[in-house]
């Protein structure tokens, strides 16, 4: 049978460093040969490069769309809930609640800025609180990545706009957990939000990152006692980073439909003004000065390699789409540049920090499904392309279907790449959850190769087979959600879960010797999901093992909304008392 080979770029893993290189070479001779063939190439798209020179920036002016949409009205497509009332699983045990709960609390271990005094993380405290004043501004805030102490734009950015889309849709279920976890997934998105507002002085300004991965990565210390410099990277007319801007104007433009969500207790009208004021401008200045951050600053090519921002452009676009109801954003996405950089028809794309395009195929099928676009032809027709598009990825995930994807383990976990192989795995089973949910309340059902029909159900199963695998139903017959269950590593590359809260400050140097303790760390990153295993299902709890055992903010970031989701059930729902 027919099947799609979909596999991400090599570059998609949490960053190396030339420390790992010397100390994992034999070991990925080893692992070679477990890790069959060769990985195929996609469909990639072209990714111009044109560097305008200007004379500078200007003070940042709020923008508005064209349509200039009353914030009383809300935005014209309305993103409320699906359609449908999900009905809570009455059950005390609430398993998934307590992933969810997991997820979020590593949002707020990597925290930087000025904590506050309710911070929940006993053995974190104010970090980076001297962020940007080598450019005389306070770029303080934000979040670390990973288990270091670099404020990455493009994955954080990432990480906002899938909390922010994971609360738009899963805010009830989020509620619904003991404790509430709704005010703490927003919470987090404000604290990435405010600091990009901070990141964005002008019109033809973003400050794109904080702190030298180099130097960095040459440390070993808590956020708290680092004390090398943390320089301060800059976007601008002669500096493009359409990549990292453009993720950024998506994460603004759906956490302002957040915080327009009327009758909630985090509903405030002005912040979503401002933050759709600093999406609209960094849309404008992403478009308008074209490249990617990591050709401007090549020295980020080994830590994150974007290979390209027309995608970003795209996202960007349609969720300032959904955030104004400004038809321009929808002709950008179903106009030309649809045409060229949405992929439709092709082979499906895995859905990551630097691939958007399954993400925006997703998205707008939930407008084809709920909000058709009943004026005008030409829209109508290419946003049903992208929807065709986005059938063919849900066929290739789901493993009964004739196109089903052999990109899977023996386990049946999808699998792309060895570095951080459950970034794939939680994106992938989230873009299936969010589809079934549309298409469940569109009345819809999935169409694949020769005929066969699925029902939206069955996308929810997948997705739930994807969660219980991550877990623990796996053959390592671990979770690989810090702190979730009772086997789960114990050893994760995190420099301060690593290190003793016993009064001693260590410093750039001695702080190595806690990469190389023998001892479980000292403190658990709960919620941290760690890359997990490779295709042939071994994985090994080592703390200098960063293609498996490091944890990113967009992983739990999406884990927290995938279990939010299948913690409630659709009309024909996941019966989630399975999961022990």
């Amino acid at each position: 049978m027919g099947t799609y080979d979909i596999v991400d770029d090599e570059d998609d893993h949490p960053k190396r460093t030339s420390a790992w290189y010397v100390r994992t070479f034999v070991g990925v001779l080893l692992f070679a040969a477990a890790v069959t063939g060769a990985v195929v190439g996609i469909y990639m798209v072209a990714h111009p490069k044109d560097k305008k020179a200007d004379d500078g920036g200007t003070p940042f002016t709020p923008s508005t769309p064209g349509s200039d949409p009353s914030p009383e009205d809300g935005p014209a497509p309305d993103f409320g809930p699906p359609g449908f009332a999900p009905t809570p699983i009455v059950n005390d045990n609430y398993t998934f609640g307590n992933a969810l709960s997991l997820s979020l609390t590593f949002l707020n271990i990597q925290k930087s800025g000025k904590l506050p005094l309710d911070n929940p993380i006993t053995w974190r405290s104010d970090s980076g609180t001297s962020d940007g004043s080598d450019v005389n501004l306070d770029l303080t805030g934000g979040l670390y990545d990973a288990g270091d102490h670099i404020k990455f734009g493009l994955p954080m950015a990432f990480t906002a706009t899938m909390l922010a889309w994971s609360v738009l849709e899963y805010s009830p279920q989020m509620s619904a957990a003991s404790p509430n976890q709704l005010p703490v997934a927003v919470d987090v998105i404000k604290w990435i939000t405010d600091y990009l507002i901070k990141a964005h002085p002008d019109n033809d300004t973003f400050y794109m990152q904080v702190g030298d991965p180099q130097t960095d990565h040459d440390c070993w210390q808590r956020a708290e006692d680092v004390t090398i410099a943390r320089p301060s990277y800059k976007l601008d007319s002669e500096h493009p980073g359409s990549d990292v801007a453009g993720e950024s104007a998506a994460a603004m433009a759906a956490a302002s439909l957040v915080f327009r969500q009327k009758g909630t207790a985090h509903e405030d009208q002005a912040y979503a003004d401002l933050l759709l004021s600093h999406a609209v401008g960094l849309y404008d200045f992403a478009s308008e000065t074209q490249g990617t951050f990591s050709d401007t600053f090549p020295e980020m090519q080994r830590y994150y390699n974007s290979t390209g921002f027309q995608d970003e452009l795209l996202w960007s676009a349609t969720w300032l789409y959904h955030a104004t109801g400004d038809q321009s954003y929808l002709d950008q996405v179903t106009g030309s540049q649809g045409e060229l950089y949405g992929a439709w028809g092709k082979a499906p794309l895995w859905f990551s920090w630097d691939d958007k395009r399954a993400g925006v195929q997703v998205l707008l099928s939930r407008t084809q499904l709920l909000k058709p676009i009943t004026n005008n032809n030409l829209q109508a027709s290419k946003l049903l392309s992208y929807k065709t598009t986005a059938d063919k990825l849900m066929c290739a995930l789901l493993p009964n279907s004739p196109t089903a994807s052999a990109r899977r383990t023996a386990g049946g976990m999808i699998w792309v790449s060895q570095w951080s192989a459950s970034v794939h795995t939680v994106n992938s089973a989230f873009l299936a959850l969010v589809y079934s949910d549309y298409l469940e309340a569109g009345k819809s059902s999935l169409t694949c190769s020769g005929g066969n029909v699925y029902k939206p159900n069955q996308l929810r199963w997948f997705a739930y087979s994807q969660v219980d695998y991550l877990l623990g139903n796996n053959p390592m017959k671990m979770s690989y959600l810090v702190g979730y269950g009772t086997s789960y590593p114990k050893f994760l590359h995190h420099r301060g879960a690593s290190i003793p809260s016993d009064g001693v400050k260590y410093s750039c140097k001695d702080g190595f010797q806690w990469l190389s303790s023998a001892n479980p760390n000292p403190h658990v990153a709960y919620g941290a999901l760690v890359g997990g295993p490779f295709f042939n299902e071994s994985y090994s709890d080592a703390r200098d093992n960063i293609q498996q055992n490091e944890a990113s903010t967009y992983n739990s970031a999406t884990m927290a909304g995938l279990v939010a989701g299948l913690s409630f059930t659709a009309e024909e729902g996941v019966p989630m008392t399975l999961l022990s």
